[in-house]
């Protein structure tokens, strides 16, 4: 962490340091969460925790600056457990080991978690540091925002004093967001059955590796590979012809990032076992063509496992892979109102077979309602064809955007006169917890902003070291500059 120490603005690095320090995956935020109270209750700040977890800080108004209009500052406690394959990490025990690699900060072989720790430590930066000067403060941190907005859906009415509240969970320095996407989980669960594999049979495992994943919305557009859907689309293609059968199945491990691995085990004749390995070749020559320019790195392997259990019946293989393989995924359809915007997506996060079922996790966006409904509905008849048990659940709501907001109006007005540039003003398509602020707190004038951050969700994921000040700057300009009630 001595890489951190030697960062500007100090005081937030220091934070993100221990932040780092302490494991806070989804379900995991409470000894973070213990220590920011603690914390907090040594600098003497009030400090309170609702049923849901979430934490509230307060902080009086700098002298002189009482009349303005109260801010909360909010970022979420949890981050994305995400791992490369090679990397021996327990995210619930282990901390995560941040580096510096020239402008840019990473972890080893994991996610980093900046998303959003580089936003809760800007906020507990703002209550730590004396010089910067604010109205009426608080500090909201949020619940288990990663894996289904806990906390955001939580949130008590009555409990906030804040009139603004500047969202921290942006991740594109130089833009500023007025809306979000909403989102909400689809389960498809096929029931299946399995029986002995035949007599001189191999049983190898199949791995599609080396793909970059990432945000299962903002980085969607991108068109990166899932790794669920090419293995999938490779058996659909020759399990016939190598009378494959199918053992096991997985890929991916959360439904709101895109799967850059895929491993499946397979049962073959022995004399068709280099047949197999011949048709991996080929298929990795097309993956190579089609996705090379974004996954440059995909593999396909074939070993021996010693893997044992039944396989799938042929009409079981069969409507797994079809369903698996018919599912969309990606970019429904752009945004006809925001320009350059995806308006409606899916992503496939996860795909395990069980014992005796099947199970497809889809996580749908959509700026508008109707977007979610129409993939739902999509989703429940392709489950209908293949006999499937379906089901949605989790909807929140997105965060529409606000032309007269008098918050974003002032934030692109310091914007310009800090950096001499305005920012651009946008809608994302990763979801947000302002959307679900509106119910509780409907008066609040919103804004979300931060720091460059690519790869979120993934291994890769890193955060531009030059552009976190830039952040701080902007953030604490606009607090000085909050108007009178």
């Amino acid at each position: 962490m001595s890489e951190l120490s030697q960062l500007s603005p100090q005081p937030l690095w220091d934070f993100f340091a221990k932040i780092c320090s302490i494991p806070h995956p989804s379900y995991h935020e409470e000894a973070l969460a213990t220590y920011i109270v603690e914390w907090a209750n040594e600098q003497q700040l009030w400090c309170e925790r609702d049923a849901t977890g979430n934490i509230l800080i307060r902080k009086p108004a700098t002298t002189g600056m009482e009349n303005r209009k109260p801010v909360a500052l909010q970022a979420h406690l949890d981050m994305v457990p995400q791992k490369n394959n090679a990397t021996e990490h327990d995210f619930a025990r282990d901390p995560i080991q941040p580096w510096v690699d020239g402008e840019w900060l990473k972890a080893r072989g994991t996610t980093l978690g900046a998303d959003n720790g580089i936003g809760m430590a800007s906020a507990l930066a703002v209550l730590a540091d004396e010089q910067v000067e604010h109205g009426p403060l608080e500090v909201l941190l949020t619940m288990t925002e990663e894996a289904g907005m806990e906390g955001a859906f939580g949130l008590q009415p009555n409990w906030l004093q804040a009139e603004i509240l500047i969202n921290t969970d942006s991740e594109e320095e130089g833009e500023v967001y007025m809306g979000c996407a909403g989102g909400i989980d689809f389960l498809s669960e096929l029931t299946i059955q399995r029986e002995a594999i035949p007599a001189n049979y191999q049983i190898l495992e199949v791995s599609l590796k080396g793909l970059r994943g990432g945000h299962s919305g903002a980085d969607i557009h991108l068109g990166l590979g899932n790794a669920t859907k090419l293995l999938a689309r490779f058996f659909a293609e020759f399990r016939d012809h190598l009378e494959l059968r199918l053992v096991d199945f997985k890929g991916g491990n959360l439904r709101n990032a895109i799967p850059r691995e895929a491993n499946a085990v397979v049962a073959i004749a022995a004399e068709h076992a280099p047949r197999l390995k011949q048709a991996l070749n080929e298929y990795l020559v097309v993956l190579q063509n089609e996705v090379a320019p974004k996954d440059k790195n995909v593999t396909l392997e074939v070993q021996p496992t010693s893997h044992t259990g039944q396989a799938l019946t042929v009409e079981s293989r069969d409507r797994f892979i079809n369903l698996l393989n018919a599912t969309p995924n990606g970019v429904i359809r752009n945004s006809d109102v925001a320009p350059g915007v995806v308006e409606t997506s899916l992503n496939i996060g996860i795909v395990a077979l069980e014992e005796d079922q099947a199970k497809i996790y889809c996580l749908i966006r959509s700026l508008i309602d109707s977007g979610k409904d129409y993939v739902v509905s999509m989703l429940h008849s392709l489950g209908s064809l293949a006999n499937a048990k379906t089901q949605a659940s989790g909807s929140y709501p997105g965060w529409q955007p606000d032309a007269d907001s008098a918050i974003m109006a002032l934030t692109r007005e310091i914007y310009l006169d800090l950096f001499g540039k305005k920012p651009n003003i946008q809608v994302i398509h990763a979801g947000l917890e302002c959307g679900l602020f509106r119910k509780p707190y409907p008066q609040l004038d919103m804004v979300s902003i931060g720091p460059t951050i690519t790869g979120p969700h993934s291994p890769d994921e890193q955060v531009h070291i030059g552009s976190v000040a830039l952040y701080w700057q902007l953030l604490t300009t606009l607090l000085k500059a909050v108007p009178t009630k």
